[in-house]
């Protein structure tokens, strides 16, 4: 098709052309002559080039093809997580390498009932974890979240639980230096309490036992924080029916430490230690309710405050009776034929204390009722008790005990 165009105005870059029917096409003056000036008559033929659209086109659905090929048929993959081993305080998990395809990673967290325990270091070479100091017998619910410049992927939810401390299968072994009679004892109580032996310190490893601390896998062992046991341990925990604690039974432990008995638990071991820091000489006796009336007719003796038992004192030297001149004033009263039997029974009394020794209580060789003994003669050898002493000071301090006093000639 061929235009004829007249140029108009022609400027550094666009030049101002003019169609027959009076129509301004700017045009790149570049494409012009460089003869052509204002008032110039161009032809310019214009044609589709079909050849040229077609490979195009072509171009244009092989680079869409090649962008979706990369970046649209694959996608990370969500991370398939499983239990590899567990025990009474910890779980090991373990998931497949994580696919990512063309997107970056972000980040890889481990959850713990819905709440984010951690992140996994490293986690495009690390595919395992432990989870220690976890709750004997407990269920637990753990799941991963992968983040990628492609969105989030979570795995599946795992619920795991820890074993009693009856169930030993969670034990893991690795043998260390062994004598070959210790390594086939050991192996054979492993197998009867339903535990694995592993040949290397691997992240399922529960302990090491071993005789003497040597060797590239002792020095993993302690670089993980694995407890280096004696074989004795294992044959514990088969006596005992339990996994048994590992402080008597390390390498440089006291054997004394450990325990020892068949199927004997814990809480029997610390009733009997209670029983045996208890004194044997302590006997247990009903508390007193009150004070009882005494033989005397007084108060009983009262019951103690913090365990019931009396509450005694050492014998006290006997008062000295008092002269006639201080007697007290309710004395003169005591003229009586009731009175003066009573000094003949007093005085019969003494004379017999002359002739043997005393053996009453701290209440003295003569009483306030009449000069006759106390009617416990046994308490006056381990001391008197507190509560008949009160009674008689109540007796002394009362106005009708203080009629009570005989006259006694010197």
């Amino acid at each position: 098709m061929l235009i004829s165009l007249t140029v108009g105005k022609v400027d550094a870059g666009v030049a101002v052309l003019l169609t027959e029917d009076k129509r301004l096409i700017e045009f790149p003056s570049i494409l012009l002559p460089p003869s052509i000036s204002s008032g110039s008559i161009v032809d310019i033929t214009v044609s589709r080039n079909h050849s040229s659209e077609a490979a195009s086109r072509a171009s244009f659905l092989a680079l869409q093809s090649s962008i979706y090929s990369t970046y649209g048929l694959t996608s990370p993959s969500p991370p398939l997580l499983r239990c590899r081993n567990a025990t009474q305080t910890s779980v090991v998990l373990e998931w497949s390498p994580i696919s990512l395809a063309t997107a970056a990673l972000r980040s890889l967290s481990l959850y713990r009932n819905g709440s984010k325990a951690g992140s996994i270091p490293r986690p495009l070479e690390i595919t395992s974890t432990k989870i220690s100091g976890l709750a004997v017998d407990t269920e637990y619910v753990f799941h991963l979240v992968l983040r990628t410049s492609a969105g989030q992927y979570s795995s599946e939810k795992l619920a795991v639980r820890t074993h009693k401390m009856t169930d030993l299968s969670g034990i893991t072994v690795t043998p260390g230096v062994l004598a070959g009679p210790l390594r086939a004892s050991l192996s054979g109580a492993l197998e009867r309490i339903g535990a694995r032996m592993a040949e290397s310190v691997r992240i399922d490893t529960t302990h090491f036992v071993c005789t003497e601390g040597r060797g590239r896998e002792w020095e993993r062992a302690l670089e993980t924080n694995i407890p280096v046991v004696r074989p004795e341990w294992v044959e514990g925990c088969e006596r005992e029916g339990r996994i048994v604690g590992v402080r008597g039974y390390y390498l440089n432990a006291d054997p004394k430490l450990r325990q020892v008995g068949p199927g004997v638990g814990i809480q029997q071991q610390q009733q009997q230690a209670q029983s045996q820091l208890r004194p044997r000489s302590e006997v247990q006796l009903p508390a007193a309710p009150g004070r009882q009336p005494s033989q005397r007719g007084g108060l009983a003796e009262p019951a103690s405050a913090t365990n019931g038992l009396p509450v005694r004192r050492a014998a006290e030297p006997a008062p000295p009776s008092p002269p006639a001149k201080d007697a007290p004033k309710g004395s003169q009263e005591l003229a009586s034929p009731a009175g003066a039997a009573r000094d003949s029974e007093q005085g019969g009394h003494e004379s017999d204390q002359e002739s043997e020794p005393a053996t009453y209580s701290s209440r003295g060789s003569t009483n306030e009722n009449g000069g006759r003994p106390s009617a416990e003669p046994g308490l006056g050898k381990e001391g008197g008790g507190l509560g008949d002493g009160d009674a008689e000071g109540k007796e002394l301090g009362s106005p009708e005990g203080s009629g009570k006093f005989s006259v006694v000639e010197l």
